[in-house]
């Protein structure tokens, strides 16, 4: 038992700094704080600016190499004709020139897409945090809000105990009403402290997806505003449509499909020669150098040389190598495009089913509201019977309890039909309207 309580300890220790350095921020400024700060979308970025690098190792397989030597120093040995120990230096250049190879167009094409792709998972990166921070702040106002509701709620039903506690005393009533009571209260006490602990969570994720320091002194955000409905109207066809065209995860997965086709062509231009151009020149600037190897002056160095040539080389037989690293990628290649299949025929399926979840919330929204109205009418009803005597505390309290649940209904529909509508613009691919305007403020 101790132990419990030193852990609650450390824990409101922890986190007390800072609740009480809270910060209230909107969505927008989630959002945005998000995209500019978020520890995986930065690290996403810099994926984009490795594979730039890498897009260039693919693309020198089409320049020249050049190469430059300067050898010098001293020989020396005894030779008919020659002093024993000789001073020399020249220059030496060489020049190659890949003429043929077909691995050269899928290693062009290779390097842009591997650009497209680090750019598709930068996007992917900046749609799944969004979201996550967009449902983090939902949560911390529904819970938020939860709380609220609930606390007024059990201060109806403490009131309604303490009614009945005097009218036991009284003998008005049995001791099972004042029982009743007082179990009905106290089961708010754990729903209550549920919402607290739920409240504190969202806010945590909310501080983890806008990358705010959670060390000591660091301080949690607090949600700005209350949850809205927003009527969505909208053409199936035409937004899945659009959601093909442009949600980062399928042009993600299209990608993919063309990177390992190309790879495959990669593989397979080891089936080819390769020719290669080549020219190299050397400069002397004195007769008698010897070269390297010889035996004779005959096989010296006579004066300035350049020789050109180009040559070939043929694998005809590769035991399996390139015929086995084909089948490998072809069968990589084939997965990815399942995997795309599947994705692109999932997006209409999961449209439908979130406009279904949005119509059938509106149902239920419209019944609470209505529930709402008539619980508010008699709790105003009672209220005047009240002052004139017609009724009692314990029906006024009760009627208020009775509205405080229609509110609590309604803020859950408020809630699941705002991360309904998250739903929907992560499918359709919408979060880049949040990210455009400041996306060029991040670059």
């Amino acid at each position: 038992m101790k132990s419990q309580f030193l852990a609650i300890a450390l824990v409101v220790a922890f986190f007390l700094p800072m609740l009480s350095g809270a910060q209230s921020v909107t969505l927008e400024t989630v959002l945005e704080t998000t995209l500019k700060k978020n520890p995986a979308i930065q690290q996403a970025r810099s994926n984009l600016e490795q594979a730039a690098g890498r897009r260039l190792v693919l693309r020198s397989i089409i320049w020249p190499n050049v190469k430059a030597e300067a050898p010098a120093g001293i020989q020396g040995g005894d030779r008919a004709g020659q002093s024993s120990t000789t001073v020399f230096g020249y220059a030496r250049g060489s020049f190659t020139q890949l003429l043929f190879n077909v691995a050269i167009p899928p290693s062009l094409r290779r390097g842009d897409v591997n650009l497209l792709i680090a750019q598709q998972e930068l996007n992917v990166a900046v749609v799944e945090q969004l979201h996550a921070a967009r449902l983090a702040f939902y949560a911390a106002l529904y819970n938020r809000d939860l709380q609220s509701i609930r606390e007024k709620e059990r201060e109806r039903l403490d009131e309604n105990v303490a009614s009945e506690k005097d009218r036991y005393e009284a003998g008005l009533t049995d001791r099972s009403a004042l029982t009743s009571a007082t179990v009905q209260a106290r089961q708010l006490d754990s729903q209550i402290e549920n919402a607290q602990r739920a409240y504190a969570e969202a806010r945590i994720k909310l501080a983890e997806a806008m990358g705010r320091d959670l060390g000591p002194g660091g301080t949690l955000p607090e949600p700005e505003g209350d949850l809205q409905f927003r009527t969505l109207t909208a053409d199936l066809n035409s937004e899945t449509a659009s959601a093909l065209l442009r949600r980062a995860d399928l042009k993600l997965a299209r990608l993919l499909v063309r990177a390992a086709n190309d790879e495959q062509r990669i593989i397979e231009a080891g089936y080819y020669p390769t020719i290669t151009g080549s020219v190299t020149g050397d400069y002397i600037p004195v007769f008698g150098i010897h070269r390297e190897g010889s035996t004779s002056q005959t096989q010296d160095f006579l004066s300035s040389e350049i020789l050109e040539g180009a040559g070939y080389t043929w694998q005809v037989i590769d035991n399996g190598k390139v015929g086995g690293a084909k089948m490998k990628k072809r069968k990589a290649r084939e997965i990815n495009e399942v995997a795309c299949q599947k994705l692109e025929a999932n997006v209409g399926r999961e449209l439908l089913r979130i406009r279904n979840d949005l119509e059938s919330i509106e149902a239920g929204r419209r019944s609470l509201a209505a529930a709402a109205d008539a619980a508010d009418q008699n709790v105003l009803a009672i209220k005047q019977n009240l002052a004139g005597g017609l009724s009692s505390e314990l029906e006024y309290r009760l009627a208020e309890s009775s509205f405080l649940k229609t509110k609590s209904g309604l803020l859950n529909a408020a809630y699941l039909h705002n991360v309904a509508l998250a739903e929907w613009d992560r499918a359709t691919g919408r979060y880049f309207q949040f990210s455009e305007d400041t996306a060029q403020n991040v670059h």
